[in-house]
């Protein structure tokens, strides 16, 4: 969140075994979107002096590339095949490896920023952004530095002064990390048996999850949660 310029791209660590190659920066990307993908994959290489040394598109394989590859950077998004961004954040941050990642994805800056933060991220744009924008943001991350847009630094450090802020209205601010996942699936149709067996958790605790998540929401029974969830989900493509 500083507001120096950070230094020019650059890179001394390898891509996998082979030898390093000067002034590129390795990445690797960890998105979804086949089509995403490809489409950060050559605008990096052309527009920001990096080489993308491998793609996946869940926590299971991420780990195993990152392990692998020895990336200076990881861009994640959000949402990933079977699980969260913010899980795969959180374990390598476990595992003790200590590689920069910046959070990439189209879901809600005000509700996600911090807990990407807290897990462990260095940063979070918008894929709304323009191309030039996530250059600048991975050179912050690069350089030491916390890159967040204007508005949600200026949000943050006015939640850190202890000033009042405008209400998130959404109330989904509310919801610990797991419960917002719980949410999502819930929107995008899931049950509790798929639900439990996408994040490998027991189906009582699913059910625990889903109760918290209508105290905390205000919600009367389970028609009020799906109609809720499959709301939020279609408003944010989430």
């Amino acid at each position: 969140m500083a507001a120096a310029m950070p230094p020019p791209l650059s890179s001394s660590a390898r891509c996998g075994a082979g030898e390093a190659t000067p002034n590129i920066v390795k990445v690797v990307l960890v998105e979804d979107h086949r089509m995403f993908r490809e489409w950060l994959t050559q605008m990096l290489g052309r527009d920001s002096g990096c080489e993308v040394c491998g793609e996946a598109d869940n926590i299971q394989d991420a780990q195993r590339l990152i392990r692998a590859t020895n990336p200076d950077i990881v861009i994640v998004d959000i949402t990933l095949k079977g699980s969260s961004g913010l899980e795969l954040i959180k374990d390598l941050r476990a595992q003790g490896l200590h590689i920069p990642v910046l959070v990439l994805s189209m879901h809600d800056e005000a509700l996600y920023a911090e807990r990407v933060l807290r897990a462990g991220a260095r940063g979070y744009i918008s894929k709304h952004e323009a191309a030039s924008t996530l250059s600048k943001a991975i050179r912050h991350v690069l350089s030491g530095q916390v890159y967040l847009s204007e508005g949600m630094t200026a949000s943050l450090l006015e939640k850190v002064s202890g000033r009042k802020t405008p209400a998130n209205t959404s109330g989904l601010e509310l919801l610990a990390d797991r419960e917002l996942e719980v949410f999502q699936l819930i929107g995008k149709g899931h049950n509790g048996r798929e639900i439990a067996q996408i994040l490998h958790l027991g189906e009582t605790t699913v059910d625990t999850y889903r109760a918290r998540i209508k105290e905390k929401l205000r919600l009367r029974n389970a028609a009020e949660l799906y109609s809720r969830a499959a709301q939020w989900v279609h408003e944010n493509g989430a």
